[in-house]
């Protein structure tokens, strides 16, 4: 597993960069040789942030984790991406028949932003940029709860449409196919 180690406004120490590959480096159990982790570590209102992205063919995984105290934050940002590695794995190579840790397809993250609290109107203050591939919806609603996050960008195979899977305060999912006029 190749490990990125990167600080916004934090120094990176020989020590922590240590850590960081150690504990990262239990993970590569799951993952091919040639997997990709991006780990960010940056401070914010006075909390260690941890932020892993493990990139893989065929799919993309993260785990973000503030706290007190930096090696708390790694720890469990590990701790959460094994969680979720474990708890998806089975349902991945079940519905992506056997693909989803091997495929030379990628799987999209959808665009996440970064909100800053501020006076006055909303602004836009992150774009993110990524691949669509097509895929049913019961694929989308996986990826949707596997990355935790609200929505989910994704062509629907059927149509060919984008769609956008969101979840739904009842803890289901809405489904939003737009129609061009």
């Amino acid at each position: 597993m190749r490990i990125a180690i990167n600080g916004k406004g934090v120094e990176v120490s020989e020590y922590l960069r240590d850590v960081v590959e150690k504990r990262v480096g239990k993970l590569e159990k799951y993952f091919h040789a040639d997997t990709r982790a991006d780990v960010m570590i940056s401070m914010f209102r006075g909390r260690q942030v941890v932020e892993i992205t493990v990139e893989c063919p065929g799919m993309l995984l993260r785990a973000e984790e503030a706290s007190g105290d930096m090696y708390a934050s790694i720890d469990a940002a590990c701790k959460k991406l094994e969680k979720q590695i474990l708890r998806h794995k089975t349902k991945l190579s079940k519905r992506l028949r056997d693909s989803a840790f091997e495929s030379e397809d990628r799987i999209y993250l959808e665009a996440e932003e970064d909100v800053e609290e501020e006076a006055g109107a909303p602004r836009i203050v992150r774009t993110k940029r990524f691949a669509i591939k097509p895929m049913t919806e019961e694929e989308a609603a996986l990826q949707l709860e596997m990355l935790g996050h609200s929505f989910f960008v994704f062509a629907n195979c059927e149509s060919g449409q984008v769609n956008v899977l969101y979840q739904r305060r009842d803890g289901d999912y809405g489904l939003i196919e737009p129609e061009f006029e």
